[in-house]
């Protein structure tokens, strides 16, 4: 089995998520005695987020690229960049290190080819919503995404940084949540993709009427394929 690097930290509840998934497919995958081997590095998601809002994503390159060659040394085989927006930065990280660096919207881009969909809502942070990143690569998929009105957009960011990433999980946040994926399925959106890595936590297929596209649970699941490949 190789060891999976994890970029993390960003936010912690989001890492914990990616811990105890790659734990829970070892063991149900490769018999319950099994665990993933993953080194962590892990950042004080409070700089992170001061920096994002300076928009000092050259400082973030640094920071990132520097994460990924800390886990290489340390025997890492590949990177999983443990947040969607963090994605902005991984053209730093791999020109950084030599081992694979499992980009998320290109995993959550297969699935949806898998189910046969074009037409998908992308739920995120403002950077994740309102930047190309992700958006290119669905559509070099040949996927079209629908993103909320500005409002909401703002809606949704906010309960990630003031609530998600804090482990604080609302009910009134998570019908607000549920409205705006309401409204834009009325324009034809076929699924659903929870395209912030804290979303999950709040938001889960039985809520929804479509498919729900968990990027995390897709990240993860990936890496865990790599590392029982030969």
């Amino acid at each position: 089995m190789k060891k999976i690097g994890l970029i993390g930290g960003i936010t912690p509840e989001s890492t914990i998520l990616y811990y105890r998934i790659l734990n829970e497919l070892n063991s149900n995958n490769l018999g319950k005695s099994h665990s993933a081997k993953v080194i962590i590095n892990s950042f004080d998601f409070g700089q992170i987020s001061k920096l994002q809002k300076e928009n000092r994503w050259d400082l973030l390159d640094i920071e990132m690229a520097n994460a990924a060659k800390d886990l290489e040394n340390a025997g890492a085989t590949c990177i999983l960049i443990c947040a969607n927006t963090m994605h902005l930065c991984i053209d730093a990280v791999r020109n950084a290190i030599n081992i694979p660096v499992i980009h998320i919207a290109e995993a959550t881009s297969k699935r949806i080819l898998e189910k046969k969909l074009k037409k998908v809502i992308l739920l995120g942070t403002k950077y994740t919503m309102e930047k190309d990143f992700f958006i290119d690569i669905l559509k070099s998929f040949g996927i079209e995404a629908v993103i909320p009105e500005l409002e909401d957009r703002n809606e949704i960011h906010r309960v990630i940084y003031d609530e998600l990433a804090a482990g604080e999980i609302l009910e009134s946040s998570k019908d607000k949540y549920l409205k705006i994926i309401n409204k834009l399925l009325e324009s034809g959106a076929e699924g659903v993709i929870l395209g912030c890595t804290e979303i999950p936590l709040l938001i889960k297929q039985k809520d929804v009427a479509v498919l729900v596209f968990d990027t995390t649970m897709i990240h993860a699941t990936a890496a865990f394929k790599y590392s029982i490949s030969n």
